[in-house]
């Protein structure tokens, strides 16, 4: 071997050992972001004539626009085997509205719904599909209840209704799992599928399901609603109602929580009432939000609680930003809080953004084949469905979901050379075209 090769080799094994130190050697990047707005899939929430109305004033202080749903208007019929026949359009249609306004849907199926006019005219007709009320051996029950109204009961003891719920729901799985007009997805039984019924006797079995079938639900639930966030109410951690507090497998599953009378006037402990407190201890406020998504519904007990919640001095002495936190509030339906005169859009937009997620880099560098960020939550909540930081079209390999607040987590990106910063960004399948996930950075 001559003298004149072994030196030209010496050459290149020291160049390549810089170019390798090189690569090796992490460079700061300039990152300059900032959160201007509610994030997709969290805030405060609007039925959609309320948005419609409201589009051109608040349509970017809020993400999130929330519909009741009707078994009945999708369901046409069953076949002999036991297919479910189904038109979809009527649910569809919602769901264009709502994405029409950059917004996506909290969607709650229901079967009863005291003195309510919209499925056939009458009040309080159930939302059980018409093949199942056709048949002769299925029988509601009815009660005028002098509060709340005319109310027809499904009837519980009737294994078809039974097992078209299961059905159903692996149904809507499999349809709307990856639709990113949806957002989150609540479910129940009782008056609104709130968990409850006033006005007539409990009898489970016949006017609300019993605590068997509600355990099959849950379980079939977890199996193919994996895709979709769900929410049951509170009111499921009352054991006279429901099974869950009372079975350890049950409250090991991945479900998240909704309060239809959030900051009313004897939530608290505090208070001295305290029943919805008790329910979200019960069934698992301290670890339950960590994997499935909290939210609910500003209470009606008065007029003036969804129209004076954001006021800076609260409700009941409490502030809206300190429930959402202690509760880790990602959504909450705040339909008449405009109309109170207290939520200016800068107030209602201020409310959304004390909810959900808050993505912040702390710390943004390269060497030359990978660009590395230190990422944190400063929200309230994590992220509930898959997002990614990006560069370009590369996505990191790690998601952002379930980064828990103050939690950091280091993502790393494949990039090319020469990286400033300016198209990093956050990247989610779950989102609409129209929609940003913002995130904080100044490093």
């Amino acid at each position: 071997m001559s003298k004149v090769f072994i030196k030209l080799m010496l050459v290149i094994l020291m160049a390549t050992g810089v170019l390798v130190s090189r690569a090796q050697t992490w460079q700061p990047v300039t990152l300059k972001r900032d959160i201007t707005q509610p994030q997709p899939m969290t805030g405060l929430v609007l039925w959609p004539d309320e948005a419609r109305r409201l589009h051109a004033t608040y349509g970017q202080a809020f993400q999130l626009e929330f519909s009741y749903c009707l078994p009945c208007k999708v369901v046409k019929g069953c076949e002999a085997d036991g297919t479910i026949i189904y038109d979809w359009s009527w649910f569809d249609r919602i769901l264009d509205d709502v994405a029409s306004r950059g917004h996506q849907l909290i969607a709650r199926f229901r079967y009863e719904y005291p003195s309510n006019r919209d499925v056939d005219g009458n009040r309080g007709t159930t939302a059980v599909p018409d093949y199942i009320k056709q048949r002769q051996d299925y029988k509601e029950t009815f009660v005028d209840n002098p509060n709340d109204g005319p109310t027809w009961y499904a009837d519980w003891s009737y294994a078809e209704l039974q097992r078209f719920t299961l059905q159903f729901y692996t149904d809507f799985a499999h349809r709307y799992a990856h639709d990113a007009r949806l957002a989150f997805l609540e479910v129940g039984f009782g008056h609104w599928s709130e968990y409850h019924i006033y006005g007539t006797k409990l009898e489970l079995g016949k006017n609300f399901p019993s605590k068997a079938f509600q355990k099959r639900f849950f379980e079939h639930m977890s199996v193919v609603m994996t895709d979709i966030p769900w929410a049951v109410s509170v009111d499921a951690g009352d054991n006279r109602y429901s099974p869950v507090i009372d079975d350890n497998t049950l409250m090991a599953l991945t479900f998240g929580l909704f309060d239809d009378s959030f900051m009313h006037k004897t939530h608290e402990l505090s208070s001295g009432g305290g029943f919805n407190e008790r329910c979200w201890n019960a069934i698992g406020r301290d670890t339950r939000w960590k994997k499935g998504v909290c939210g609910g519904e500003i209470s009606y007990y008065t007029p003036n609680d969804q129209k004076g919640f954001l006021s800076p001095d609260g409700l009941y002495g409490h502030t809206w930003a300190e429930q959402a936190a202690k509760y880790h509030i990602t959504f909450m339906i705040a339909n008449d809080a405009p109309r109170g005169g207290v939520a200016t859009h800068e107030r209602f937009r201020d409310g959304s953004m004390a909810t959900g997620y808050r993505i912040e880099v702390k710390r943004c560098e390269t060497n030359g084949a990978s660009t590395r960020l230190l990422v944190t939550n400063k929200g309230v909540a994590p992220l509930y469905r898959d997002a990614w930081f990006a560069i370009d079209s590369t996505r990191s390999a790690i998601s952002l979901r379930g980064l828990l607040p103050d939690d950091e987590r280091w993502i790393e990106i494949p990039t090319i050379p020469h990286v400033d910063g300016s198209n990093i960004q956050i990247v989610s399948d779950a989102i609409l075209p129209q929609q940003t996930i913002e995130f904080i950075a100044d490093c």
